[in-house]
């Protein structure tokens, strides 16, 4: 598979590896030997070892299996050690210097260059960058990256590719402050071989992950992005920059170019991919996706124990083109008879506060025909808790997407909300966060295999 050497490697080398604390050569090694597999630190310059490793001078002087290389060396060389590594038969690496195609028209020779190093020799190299800072997989403490602190990232089920690596490690921290694991997180940089493409598939095929999340500022070549975003099969949910204009300060980022912000939207809606406004709302759909069944449509039936937030969360969901549709007379008459009549019994259902009900009315939603999505409201108290065994019984039932929204003191909610987790109801902290997942759910259903006709003017190809 393509990209195989970056991402699943059996040996690492760091090259231009450092024994100098806060040189990038130097951390670079520490995060690699958290990895269970050998790690070279190769420097021609440097003797003796560095975390127990001892220096190689070259890569091709390595004895033993590897099969990414981690470039820290200045840009001017990069070709060079690329070249070597292709002739040592390293078929992955990743490029954190920056200069290239980002540097204006030198840096694009530069980057011309190394790419033709990487694919013109015997042995081809894939190349993650340059201008990147590299790359995780948590579940095998695989730390391809100078940052720091980054082995707090939990692992879980959510592949974030970023073209950014800043907003990509943004996005782990998020992710771990929010309490959703990922199985990578991927900084493209330049993206000299290794691009949209590339990553999409990879992680499409992997078992780890059951949703991809996207963050895209431009591309030379969108059509393929979309095409290939049409052809996974893993849900994809994308954050798409640029609504006003920034183009230069991103072509100077990441050498992209730009595109107009209403086409790429209106080609990710043609190519069935959900999008969305901001970081949060692309982990919190992210997470959705990766934890829910498939919905069969975009209907939404809300259960809130709380009127204010119900109202809070409908106004967000019709406002994004949710269904908020009538229930059944038949689940109505079993809300009723649950429900003292004080509440609302239509959708969404309002029980007025937590009872020991609650479950029952949850349930007698989710087994209507009508209802595609679940999302419950409840603000936590502790003479009631929440409604976990009918939760259990109900999530194999029905099969259907069953979001959890609540509030309450965060140490309580640190130790009541794995158990909703461990069920595959994710949950969220507030009502907006909550809606906003159920409308990645939505938008999600409402996905088409085929794209539209694009029409005139409407071109998508950069």
């Amino acid at each position: 598979m393509a990209v195989q050497d970056v991402f699943d490697p059996s040996g690492i080398a760091v090259v231009g590896a450092s024994d100098t604390p806060g040189k990038m050569g130097y951390e670079a090694v520490q995060n690699a030997i958290e990895f269970d597999g050998p790690v070279y630190p190769v420097n021609p310059s440097a003797s003796g070892s560095v975390f127990g490793r001892e220096f190689v001078d070259s890569v091709g002087a390595i004895d033993g299996p590897v099969d990414l290389a981690l470039v820290c060396v200045p840009a001017p060389v990069v070709p060079s050690v690329i070249a070597e590594c292709g002739e040592a038969g390293i078929g992955g690496a990743v490029i954190f210097a920056g200069g290239f195609a980002e540097a204006g028209a030198d840096g694009k020779q530069l980057q011309d260059e190394l790419v033709a190093a990487a694919t013109e020799g015997e042995n081809e190299v894939d190349l993650l960058g340059p201008n990147t800072s590299g790359f995780l997989v948590p579940d095998e403490s695989l730390y391809a990256t100078f940052a720091t602190g980054i082995e707090t990232v939990p692992a879980g089920n959510v592949a974030i590719v970023a073209q950014s690596g800043g907003l990509a490690y943004s996005l782990a921290f998020q992710a771990e402050n929010r309490g959703i694991g990922v199985s990578a997180m991927v900084g493209l940089g330049n993206r000299a071989t290794v691009g949209f493409d590339e990553a999409i598939a990879y992680f499409d095929g992997d078992d780890r992950t059951d949703a991809i999340v996207l963050h895209v500022e431009g591309t030379d070549d969108a059509r393929s992005l979309l095409e290939t975003c049409r052809a996974a099969e893993t849900p994809i949910l994308a954050y798409n920059v640029g609504e006003q204009d920034v183009g230069d300060f991103a072509e100077s980022h990441t050498g992209a170019l730009t595109g107009r912000y209403e086409l790429y939207e209106a080609g990710f809606a043609q190519y069935g991919v959900p999008t969305v406004r901001s970081t949060a709302e692309l982990l919190d759909g992210g997470r959705a996706l990766a934890t829910c069944p498939r919905p069969d449509g975009p209907n939404v039936g809300v259960v809130t124990a709380q009127a204010g937030p119900g109202i809070a969360i409908a106004d967000r969901l019709k406002a994004a083109g949710a269904t908020l549709p009538s229930l059944d007379p038949k689940t109505q008459a079993v809300i009723e008879d649950i429900l003292p009549g004080i509440t609302f019994s239509a959708n969404p259902v309002d029980t007025g506060r937590p009872m020991p009900a609650f479950g029952d009315v949850v349930a007698a939603v989710a087994r209507d025909d009508t209802i595609d999505i679940v999302l419950v409201y409840e603000l936590y108290e502790d003479g009631i808790g929440y409604p976990t065994e009918t939760l259990e019984e109900l999530v194999s039932a029905v099969d259907k997407p069953i979001v959890f929204a609540t509030g309450g003191p965060d140490d309580t909610l640190r130790e009541e909300l794995p158990e909703l987790e461990a069920l595959g109801v994710p949950t969220y902290r507030t009502p907006e966060a909550g809606a906003d997942a159920v409308t990645a759910l939505v938008r999600a259903a409402k996905r088409t295999r085929a794209p539209d006709a694009v029409s005139p003017g409407a071109e998508v190809s950069r």
